[in-house]
């Protein structure tokens, strides 16, 4: 493995930092897209399936690399939490990245699922009909669309809290933690 692509105790690898942020600003552009999708083309206009299709299939896209950023992270162990973070702290931290998680795959899974139980599919990107494969059934659509726009709004709050916990160890508590997911860092250490 190249030096840096791994976590090391003290601070994430590149490969860890790249999902991070890639993944951090298309998650929060497809949620505000998700938001303002009426906005941007509202119900009844011709201009809605293309959006609407291009909602999907940003949202698949994002759904694998969030599979492939849980499988990296699992095979990858994070650098342990500082000495001076307390145990609560620590507790919470490792639900809420667990609930981000489970809805970084639950959002994008169930949108494309509740996708399957109307007569449109997805039309991925222009390129690939998908034919749903179930039969048009407004209550299984709405169950699982209910289920995806709940997710969201969970997922847009846990990335709140994260983002405000995040600035708090970084403009606070000073304890490194901020610090270890921002920059690469070379072998020696040194910010890249």
């Amino acid at each position: 493995m190249r030096p840096g692509t791994a976590s090391t105790p003290d601070r994430y690898g590149r490969v860890d930092v790249l999902l991070h942020w890639a993944l951090a600003a298309a998650l929060i552009a497809q949620i505000a897209f998700g938001f303002l999708l009426d906005d941007i083309a509202p119900r009844g206009t011709p201009a809605r399936a293309g959006v609407i299709n291009l909602h999907k299939s940003i949202g698949m896209v994002l759904g694998l690399l969030a599979i492939a950023r849980i499988g990296w992270r699992l095979s990858h162990p994070a650098p342990a939490w500082p000495a001076s973070m307390p145990d609560w702290e620590r507790r919470a931290a490792r639900i809420a990245h667990a609930a981000m998680h489970v809805c970084m795959v639950i959002v994008p899974l169930s949108g494309w699922v509740a996708s399957n139980f109307i007569k449109y599919g997805v039309d991925f990107f222009g390129l690939v009909k998908m034919p749903p494969f179930g039969s048009p059934s407004p209550a299984v659509y709405a169950f699982f669309n209910g289920l995806h726009d709940i997710g969201a709004w969970l997922l847009s709050a846990l990335v709140c809290v994260h983002v405000i916990a995040a600035l708090k160890h970084a403009l606070v508590d000073r304890d490194g933690l901020f610090s270890r997911m921002w920059t690469f860092q070379s072998k020696e250490g040194a910010t890249q």
